[in-house]
């Protein structure tokens, strides 16, 4: 059995992201687990109701993919600078630390949103080898409507180089994507449901499978 921890800025990356590869390690008996960096308050602008619906998506789509454990750090969402740096990365160290991952699953580290960009930095200062042993595999994933919209630099490109043959798990993942009802509109919006399908295609024709995700590797240890 695989330890696997999956890493959101926000709640809906994970599915975008890796929400069939999550139903595929759940379906082969993996232990499964969702951190949440940010979180939406009263404070920061967002209505009591509105508050409440999303804690009500956070726990549905838990219950959906069966994680063991969700962690939410509760950090402002839109409002992650370097300076909150000191104070997540002992955090996310100690959620590492409690369950030892062997695959960490992190958005890719170029995305347009800056939340995504200091998550990453996080999460790659808890798996140095010499601290993190248990960790053997960390794989950067795409979030539509962050990755495809970063700059279009060499050093910021996403480049897939490993597949997760999703074909299975297409439809339940599109089924758990609509429970954040408002993250999704019709196309050409980028999360829309032909979007994400269509991208799926995509990366399933690029790796002979008829629906797939992509990601890039980071590092990947063989013992």
């Amino acid at each position: 059995m695989k330890k696997i921890i999956v890493v959101s800025a926000h709640p809906d990356d994970e599915t975008l992201g890796v929400g069939g590869t999550l139903l595929k390690h759940k379906k082969d008996g993996d232990e499964i687990n969702w951190l949440i960096v940010t979180n939406i308050s009263v404070e920061f602008g967002f209505s009591k109701k509105r508050v409440e619906s999303r804690q009500d998506e956070i726990n549905k789509v838990a219950k959906k993919f069966g994680f063991k454990n969700v962690h939410k750090l509760d950090f402002p969402t839109m409002q992650l600078t370097d300076r909150e740096l000191n104070q997540i990365i002992p955090l996310i160290s100690g959620i590492f630390m409690e369950i030892q991952p062997d695959t960490i699953y992190v958005m890719n580290r170029s995305d347009a949103h800056s939340d995504h960009r200091i998550v990453f930095d996080a999460v790659m200062a808890c798996t140095k080898s010499f601290r993190y042993p248990f960790v053997k595999c960390v794989l950067m994933y795409e979030c539509i409507s962050e990755t495809e919209f970063a700059p279009a630099l060499p050093e910021r490109i996403f480049l897939p180089n490993y597949f997760v043959d999703i074909s299975d798990y297409l439809d339940r993942k599109l089924e758990i994507m609509s429970i954040f009802e408002s993250e999704i509109a019709l196309h050409p919006f980028p999360r829309s449901f032909e979007n994400i399908r269509a991208l799926a295609h995509f990366r399933g024709a690029t790796s002979g499978v008829k629906y797939a995700e992509a990601f890039q590797v980071i590092r990947i240890i063989q013992k």
